[in-house]
């Protein structure tokens, strides 16, 4: 049995990196894409800036489903909404600067968000995954069945300016092979930015009481944690996530459709975290981008993608029990704790208590 004062410890960074080596290699690879665009052809550079957004879109989503215990398929409309903000807040011809609607687009989400969840989190389960869905499927049926947003067409929008400090970039300026390279860049540092903000989070008194919860829900209560609001506020921290993950999309593509409000934006949330594995913030990001390379790889060997994905990822749910990052687990630092760590927690009160009071001191 694990002592009482590692517990804490055990529990605060289960989800990232174990030591400055783990640190190194997250390090190496942000080197790596920060370098991919001087060598990579525009198409291959707008497929990893697509792989980065669904990077995004997974982290957040981990926050519920590695964090706090909660599977959504709701947050694929929060993400869908920010980019029919950015739409409504800049038609096209009309561009308005990022750092006007990446904090609306987020707000509105994050609205939402409080809204679908303060409903929601009154279920559990099965019928709390239920919920998300239906909500999902409003908002894609606001955006599918009206003309708001160009209906089932979808629309073109004018892509946010990049502007700070009275200085603005112009992709148009630039030559036609580099004009990808400012949404790919944005994309890069908001991914770096948000896998740090969490890591920041899931380190904090919030994050363990987030881990508590998932443990065990009803002792976390009894230790007089208001279980509710700490579900509460990390389902809006997700959707406000999800939110800058759809603006980027919009700032990417110059385009929105309701596909982007489904419910299977969530679900392609969901199988990259099982493909990169749940014990990791790393693995929604390794997760996402072999999810974006499988299906290039799908359409380029046959024209039955979907099925080639499907029994991939089967495979891959059967085979890698931990995901991609768990074949690197042995490896300095990337190692996860197993599922069993948080097992170990749910021993006698006692034990659990000294875990969140000694995250709490």
């Amino acid at each position: 049995m694990m002592r009482p004062d590692r517990i804490a410890d055990r529990t605060a960074h289960r989800m990232l990196p174990q030591s400055a080596a783990g640190w190194l290699a997250l390090a190496a690879v942000v080197g790596v894409l920060a370098v991919l665009p001087l060598s990579a052809t525009p198409y291959y550079t707008g497929l990893v800036t697509t792989a980065m957004i669904g990077a995004m879109l997974a982290l957040a989503l981990h926050l519920l489903v590695g964090a706090t215990g909660l599977v959504s398929l709701g947050h694929g409309a929060f993400y869908g909404l920010a980019a029919y903000i950015v739409y409504l807040m800049s038609p096209e011809g009309a561009p308005r600067p990022i750092w006007v609607t990446l904090p609306s687009a987020m707000l509105v989400a994050g609205i939402a968000a409080l809204l679908v969840g303060a409903l929601s989190l009154r279920t559990k389960g099965f019928f709390f995954l239920m919920v998300t869905l239906a909500f999902g499927q409003m908002f894609f049926f606001v955006f599918h069945d009206t003309k708001l947003g160009g209906g089932t067409d979808g629309a073109y929008l004018a892509k946010p300016l990049i502007q700070a400090f009275g200085l603005t970039l112009d992709p148009k300026e630039l030559p036609r092979a580099q004009r990808g390279w400012p949404a790919y860049y944005v994309a890069l540092v908001q991914l770096v930015v948000t896998y740090l903000g969490l890591a920041f989070l899931l380190n904090s008194l919030f994050g363990r009481v987030l881990e508590g919860i998932k443990v065990n829900e009803h002792r976390m209560e009894a230790m007089g944690f208001a279980v509710h609001r700490y579900k509460l506020a990390a389902f809006v921290i997700a959707g406000m996530l999800s939110g800058a993950a759809g603006h980027m999309w919009s700032l990417h593509s110059g385009f929105v459709n309701p596909e982007l409000v489904s419910w299977h934006k969530s679900a392609e949330a969901l199988l990259m975290i099982l493909l990169g594995g749940i014990g990791s913030l790393a693995g929604a990001i390794a997760g996402a981008f072999a999810y974006v390379a499988l299906g290039e790889a799908a359409q380029l060997a046959t024209e039955r993608k979907l099925l080639v994905e499907g029994v991939v990822i089967l495979a891959a749910v059967i085979l890698l029990r931990n995901g991609i990052m768990g074949i690197g687990s042995s490896l300095p630092g990337m190692a996860e704790p197993k599922e069993s760590s948080a097992l170990e927690i749910d021993g006698p009160p006692s034990q659990q208590e000294t875990s969140v009071h000694a995250a709490s001191e």
